[in-house]
């Protein structure tokens, strides 16, 4: 009880936590009532930037999910051409992260970031399909020894203003690891070949953990 009580910071989140405090403090001065109104927002933003231990199955034969939240959408599609892949075929999983959600997102499986590539946008509802096309986003083209290439995108959301990327080009990165998150609802497309999918639409997943897929 106490470890979901008193949770890891992502440290995005000090700043937002110590602002929120701030303003409760002071709404504590002007009425009670307000004062609780911005304690529970305090709590609130402090959860959402949680950001707990997770624990991967480090496997390569696997992809584990790059974010915590639900399946929207799984689609056979082409690749983003903001890469130069939309002449390739590829299994593309949507998972949306509602505010409640831990937004701390984690690589799918052990590799090499191959290409970053940011692109500014609207801020339409994450759950929509042209979100994909019009929102702000943030592609990252991870490869593994094996040959293998994944494409992640962080997609910002209609309250989100702001994605974060803690990785950089030529970044070798292991399965489960943070390489960044979104701030306040969002969504993460994962696009892939050569894996079978083990998911499907409306399912709950948890970043680093849920098997999406499992090698051919």
């Amino acid at each position: 009880m106490f470890d979901f009580i008193v949770q890891k910071l992502h440290r995005e989140g000090y700043r937002f936590v110590a602002i929120a405090a701030v303003v409760t403090f002071i709404l504590l001065l002007i009425n009670n009532y307000l004062g609780i109104i911005g304690l529970l927002i305090t709590i609130w933003v402090y959860y959402f930037f949680r950001d707990p231990e997770r624990y991967s199955i480090q496997d390569e034969n696997y992809l584990v999910s790059p974010a915590d939240g639900k399946i929207t959408q799984i689609s056979e599609i082409n690749g983003p051409k903001e890469l130069g892949l939309e002449n390739k075929k590829y299994k593309r999983i949507s998972i949306f992260m509602d505010v409640l959600a831990c937004h701390v997102n984690r690589t799918p499986y052990t590799g090499k970031v191959d290409k970053i590539f940011y692109k500014p946008g609207k801020y339409i509802n994450a759950t929509l399909d042209k979100a994909s096309e019009d929102n702000e986003r943030n592609y990252l083209k991870i490869n593994n020894q094996t040959g293998d290439e994944i494409i992640v995108v962080q997609i910002a959301g209609m309250i989100a203003r702001r994605i974060v990327c803690d990785v950089k080009e030529g970044d070798a990165i292991k399965q489960g690891d943070r390489f960044g998150m979104i701030r306040f609802g969002s969504r993460v497309d994962l696009y892939f070949e050569n894996y079978n999918l083990l998911v499907k639409k409306g399912q709950n997943t948890v970043a680093g953990e849920t098997l999406l897929a499992k090698k051919n």
